[in-house]
């Protein structure tokens, strides 16, 4: 049964890391955030029609009103000056506060537990089981997230192309044909759709993280479409494996440590990617501003080689408007590299560090 659970989140994982991508691309990460709640409206209005929890229609209903709130929001931004933050700060709380109302007024019977809002009923997915015929198929969360993941896998496979373009240059797609509004909506119904289906599983807080965190860690590591894509299923299934693991291990909540890993991953990846890691950034700047106070010093020495008073060690750091501690520090790098020698209190180039300042130079050229 462990496996089951196990099996469901990381199907949840590949479901969600796959829209993801495209979000984050389109910088409408936050409308997930956003559809996560305003789902509940969808649910409760289904529910007032069909009076059965068990009934799909709460599952189109939850996916109508993601799509409706994804609607209203650009809806919203294209009919005025307000910004895409400004919108979803103003429809997702007036649709869910529309749910909340209704949930305390028509159903102030039900008991609306927050914890299994917010981080979901994972662990206690395998007690909802699939009976067909009398015959027990297991959970149904896994065959809901199974056939979910199903869905996003081939309508990604199948609109690949058009997608890319319209993550990338959607007035070229639009003129060549490419059905830029149709796909875009039906990323969305998709999106909503999955939204529903993890967080019945997972949670709102999860759901965000999943749509959101492996797909912003792997736009740090690569910048082509569909490598982004699988590293973003990659990460997104070993950040719910390891998660999973400890939350097994230390026998606590599982949406919450996996959420909380997808943060660390994606911060270890910020500040430790070779390329454009934040310490990576650091560690360069930090490089670049040693060789230039190297080259500041050679510039002195190659200026002032033929007047002693100005090559004088107890000279040197008022000439170069340094401190002494600065200037001991450049000093002792550069005779320790063999560029200068100290011969009776003057500082003077050594061949390799008359060859090594001009290739500076030449380098700055």
């Amino acid at each position: 049964m462990t496996i089951s659970i196990l099996i469901i989140l990381i199907l949840t994982s590949i479901s969600t890391s796959i829209l993801g991508v495209y979000l984050v691309l389109k910088k409408t990460a936050m409308m997930i955030d956003s559809i996560s709640h305003t789902v509940l409206l969808g649910i409760v209005l289904a529910y007032m029609l069909v009076k059965d929890l068990n009934s799909p229609f709460l599952i189109i209903g939850a996916t109508l009103m993601g799509l409706f709130t994804t609607y209203l929001t650009e809806a919203l931004i294209k009919s005025s000056k307000t910004k895409e933050d400004a919108a979803i700060g103003l429809v997702f709380p007036l649709l869910f506060s529309v749910a909340i109302i209704l949930v305390s007024t028509k159903f102030s019977g039900i008991h609306l537990d927050i914890d299994a809002v917010l981080l979901g009923k994972l662990e206690l997915s395998i007690f909802d089981e699939l009976v067909i015929n009398q015959v027990n198929l297991g959970p149904r969360l896994l065959y809901v997230t199974g056939v979910v993941t199903l869905i996003n896998v081939l309508f990604f496979i199948r609109n690949y192309k058009s997608i890319k373009l319209i993550t990338f240059d959607e007035l070229f797609a639009k003129t060549i044909g490419i059905p830029v509004v149709l796909i875009h909506y039906l990323l969305m119904t998709l999106v909503s759709l999955t939204a529903v289906s993890a967080f019945d599983a997972v949670g709102s807080i999860l759901v965000v993280a999943l749509m959101v965190g492996p797909a912003a860690t792997a736009r740090l590591i690569t910048k082509e479409f569909k490598p982004m894509v699988l590293v973003a299923m990659g990460v997104s299934i070993f950040n719910a494996v390891l998660g999973f693991m400890v939350a097994y291990l230390l026998d606590i909540n599982v949406s919450g440590v996996v959420a909380t890993i997808t943060l660390v991953s994606f911060l270890l990846v910020l500040l430790f990617q070779k390329e454009s890691g934040a310490i990576s950034r650091s560690y360069k700047e930090y490089q670049k501003k040693k060789r230039f106070l190297m080259l500041s010093l050679m510039l002195h020495l190659d200026n002032h080689q033929d007047n002693p008073s100005r090559t004088k060690l107890t000279k040197l750091p008022i000439e170069l408007n340094w401190s002494d501690k600065r200037f001991l520090s450049v000093l002792n790098e550069g005779i320790k590299k063999g560029y200068f020698i100290n011969q009776q209190g003057h500082l003077f180039f050594l061949d390799d560090g008359y060859q090594k300042y001009k290739q500076f130079l030449i380098d700055l050229d």
